[in-house]
């Protein structure tokens, strides 16, 4: 007599909730210094070179989205479930913000063609190769647009990942990198007003990232990861971002900060599954982590709608009310941000999201050998555990 399956679940990743923050911070820090908020040249060039490579906070928002997203798919899950999750997660963030910045816009009295507006509030403008559309309404939406064409293709590539052997995970994270580093002599094959969206905002180019995360999340599902600790991925980061800043051109340092936040997200995740404590698992980074995607929709926004209220856009601050400036920003987004999530993002989440099955009375009461899920997003992965008495394929 056999006895029943279980069912497993993926343990929980507190550390990667809080990485978002930092992504989220960095990408805020690039957006403060190209608005020219501090005008100080000493004070400006400190906040130009600590902030030179933020826009890469976008690429490790895609890497963690990958990685996040194959360590907890459940297995079996229909694929349209998936996506209204996924939908009920973004939409209602994007849209209040969506709205937000057309009554900016009406109050500025500047002109939104209606095609754009239509792309944005669809989500497809990254598909848009020109600037008028794909930066439209709220211009950081264009991440969304590469985020729902990721949620579309995942319940696809699911099935080829979890059956995939283990070589061929491991190639594609070594051609993830490759291909993204071959994006900057690809670029010449583009007319050249395009080479931007097509470096930066064409969802298929910038899912090499997403798949990155999403190889090494499979990898440590079957417990066929091998990496460094936190500390020495921290300091591999570290190290990276400084020399990348300073003497690496920019053809090459979006590819190498792509192997090094990899390297840090994989170790704060291995030290999570293994119990281990890391910075990024505190009650105050995880809330940080937690209210990131709305402070990233709202951050540009609300800065840019300030500074041209008060006549300082384009000119910036003199002496120390740049920097005070921008401290200042970073607390009013992260108000909103709080609030927005508070009030939109989890309450919709909950009426959008799909309705969880009513326990049946064997569910109700599990047998001790089956340990029941913390949530519904925790079930149906297995462990890296379980992987290690059944290897994978090679």
């Amino acid at each position: 007599m056999t006895s029943a399956p279980t069912t497993t679940r993926a343990p929980r990743l507190p550390s990667l909730t809080g990485l978002r923050w930092v992504a989220a911070l960095l990408v805020f820090g690039f957006h403060a210094g190209t608005m020219r908020i501090v005008a100080e040249p000493d004070l400006k060039a400190v906040v130009d070179k600590a902030f030179s490579l933020g826009l890469s906070g976008v690429e490790f928002f895609f890497i963690l989205s990958g990685f996040v997203l194959v360590w907890s798919y459940r297995d079996g899950e229909p694929g349209r479930t998936f996506l209204w999750r996924r939908v009920a997660k973004i939409y209602p963030n994007h849209v209040v913000t969506f709205l937000a910045a057309l009554a900016v816009a009406a109050w500025f009295a500047d002109p939104v063609p209606r095609l754009a507006a239509l792309g944005n509030l669809l989500l497809v403008q990254a598909w848009i190769p020109f600037g008028g559309y794909f930066y439209s309404v709220n211009n950081v939406s264009w991440s969304l647009s590469c985020e729902l064409a990721f949620y579309l293709c995942l319940p696809l590539a699911v099935p080829w990942l979890r059956r995939a052997r283990t070589r061929a995970l491991r190639v594609v994270l070594v051609a993830a990198p490759l291909l993204i580093l071959a994006l900057w002599p690809g670029q010449q094959l583009v007319p050249e007003e395009q080479r931007w969206w097509f470096t930066q905002i064409f969802p298929v180019t910038r899912s090499f990232e997403f798949w990155m995360g999403a190889a090494a999340a499979e990898l440590m599902r079957r417990n066929r990861w091998r990496g460094p600790d936190l500390t020495v991925a921290s300091l591999l980061f570290v190290g990276t971002w400084v020399v990348a800043a300073f003497w690496v051109r920019a053809e090459f340092w979006a590819a190498l900060l792509a192997v090094a936040y990899l390297l840090v997200i994989t170790a704060a995740a291995q030290a999570d599954v293994r119990g281990r404590w890391t910075p990024w698992r505190s009650r105050t980074m995880v809330w940080l982590g937690e209210v990131s995607f709305a402070f990233y929709l709202v951050h540009v926004l609300v800065m840019v709608t300030v500074l041209r209220l008060t006549g300082d856009w384009g000119t910036g601050l003199p002496g120390w009310r740049g920097p005070l400036a921008v401290l200042g920003f970073l607390l009013l987004n992260l108000a909103l941000a709080a609030a927005l999530h508070r009030w939109v993002e989890v309450p919709m989440m909950r009426r959008l999201g799909p309705r969880r099955p009513r326990p049946t009375p064997a569910a109700a009461a599990p047998a001790r050998s089956v340990p029941a899920p913390r949530s519904p997003a925790d079930a149906g992965a297995p462990t890296p555990i379980e992987y290690a008495g059944r290897r994978g394929p090679d």
